[in-house]
């Protein structure tokens, strides 16, 4: 009978063993989930990789000043990111879906996309801009009146053409990407294009023998600033403010510029806009 106590007390003392171990079992695999949680820490980045110098395919790579860019930031803020080129009209589908964590694609802030997406702060300004064969009669955006322009589709070089020639006029061509709207100038399908200063100065200065000039305009096209897309309501948005803030000040930001444009970024203004 002792002998039984004995080892129904033995029984009670390795069930008891077991729960424990069962139960630092659990507290393992919720220290797992916090591995796990810290390994969210890559963010999903989408882009549109056919926007040089910002973003662009070389050699299987998606390079460009915005990669550099949010690389910078993200390694600032605490976080790793994986950028994966899914077009421009995707590139939205997945951030207003939540399916993506970061849109990067040289995105203009404006009132409209305020509405169904968070910002970053600014982090470049620009502003949109002609280019026309060498030779072209077009001087200024009033000069695109009755002339055919081709546009990325779902940009802010489309908005501002339409305030021109109207919103449903026939001579706005839109294209998928800016590359698409500049072979049609090539081609003789369109008398300009109207996007992103650096896009189309980039692209004059090197494809030379295309013959091809950018025209600024002030007065017609205002200025613009690039930010970081978020989901609404994203937690990152406070994160990777605070580190723009830190590579806008410690000289990251301006060395990254330097590189991709060969000149000093406007700081001032961009500082201002923080």
């Amino acid at each position: 009978m002792k002998k039984l106590k004995v080892f129904s007390t033995v029984l009670v003392f390795s069930f008891l063993f077991i729960l424990s171990a069962c139960g630092t079992s659990q507290n393992g695999s919720q220290s797992s989930g916090s591995q796990k949680t810290d390994a969210k820490k890559t963010l999903r980045v989408v882009t549109d990789a056919s926007y040089a110098p910002f973003e662009y395919m070389d050699k299987g790579q998606i390079v460009g000043f915005d990669v550099d860019f949010v690389n910078a930031v993200a390694k600032e803020a605490g976080y790793k990111v994986n950028i994966e080129n899914v077009g421009w009209d995707p590139l939205f589908v997945e951030i207003k879906g939540k399916t993506a964590d970061i849109g990067m694609s040289a995105i203009t802030i404006n009132d409209e996309r305020k509405q169904t997406y968070d910002f970053s702060s600014p982090y470049f300004l620009s502003t949109n801009m002609i280019l026309v064969p060498k030779g072209s009669s077009i001087k200024s955006a009033d000069d695109l009146k009755g002339k055919v322009v081709a546009v990325q589709n779902g940009t802010t070089g489309q908005a501002v053409v339409e305030n021109i020639l109207g919103k449903n006029s026939p001579n706005v061509k839109k294209f998928e990407n800016n590359n698409l709207a500049i072979m049609e100038l090539k081609d003789g399908g369109a008398s300009a294009v109207v996007a992103d200063n650096t896009v189309v100065e980039a692209y004059a200065k090197n494809n030379p023998s295309d013959k091809l000039k950018t025209i600024s305009d002030t007065k017609n096209f205002a200025k613009e600033y690039y930010g970081l897309m978020f989901p609404k309501g994203s937690k990152l948005e406070a994160d990777f403010n605070k580190a723009i803030g830190k590579v806008l000040n410690d000289g990251t930001y301006a060395k990254i510029y330097k590189q991709w444009f060969k000149t000093n970024p406007d700081l001032k203004t961009l500082k201002a806009q923080q």
